[in-house]
């Protein structure tokens, strides 16, 4: 499952990455509304949301009305914040939050409130995604090949998924960056290469399974079948 985070403090940014993460979620991170809100328009794949309620510029509030009204009006959003008052709590769920933590979050407190909230909204149960002799079943995090699980570090996981989710297509290294590491281009893309040897050797992504992993020189790489 996708869980958004957005709280402009990048030490709680990272915190709650962390904390979700190890929970078996990809963790992807805003600094700003703004940036969510562009995310959620060009329909990136995000599953509940962790919303920071005191921001400069846009607050939660003004994010959260933003998206009951019609940005993502389902997206299941737990407001993290520091305010712990009675009025404060009654406050964001009457105006459309799920759950209300807060701060500084427990961890094993967060994760079940994540996944009892994931449940009572139907979200992080996704079709498993097929392609000749593999599945990748997404809710497990799991790619099998002919019904055999293959072991896959979280990242070598999050890596195959998009590329199984996109079979044929292109893909930069610069895009692999944003989705699966969750991070901005940068001068050294060692590590998506690195990553991609690891899936193209672990999964056999080389014809004998039936599809391969090309590298395209200077750009990124793209699945085919064999």
């Amino acid at each position: 499952m996708n869980v958004a985070i957005l709280d402009d403090d990048p030490y709680q940014r990272r915190l709650l990455c962390m904390l979700a993460e190890s929970g078996g979620h990809r963790a992807s991170c805003f600094e700003s509304g703004a940036a969510l809100l562009e995310a959620i328009a060009r329909a990136d794949a995000i599953d509940l949301l962790l919303l920071d309620w005191v921001m400069p510029g846009m607050s939660g509030e003004a994010v959260l009305r933003a998206l009951r009204d019609g940005a993502s009006p389902e997206l299941p959003v737990i407001v993290v914040t520091s305010r712990d008052g009675e009025a404060d709590v009654a406050g964001t769920l009457r105006q459309g939050a799920d759950d209300y933590v807060v701060k500084p979050p427990k961890g094993l407190e967060l994760l079940a409130r994540i996944e009892a909230l994931a449940r009572r909204a139907g979200v992080g149960r996704s079709v498993p995604v097929r392609a000749g002799r593999f599945e990748v079943d997404l809710s497990r995090r799991a790619v099998l090949l002919d019904g055999r699980e293959i072991v896959l570090t979280l990242k070598e996981f999050d890596l195959a998924a998009h590329l199984f989710r996109n079979p044929g297509a292109l893909v930069t290294r610069a895009q692999l960056l944003e989705s699966v590491w969750s991070v901005g281009p940068g001068p050294d893309t060692r590590t998506v290469d690195t990553h991609a040897s690891r899936v193209r050797r672990k999964l056999g992504l080389d014809g004998s399974t039936g599809w391969t992993l090309q590298s395209v020189y200077g750009y990124g790489y793209r699945l085919v079948p064999a």
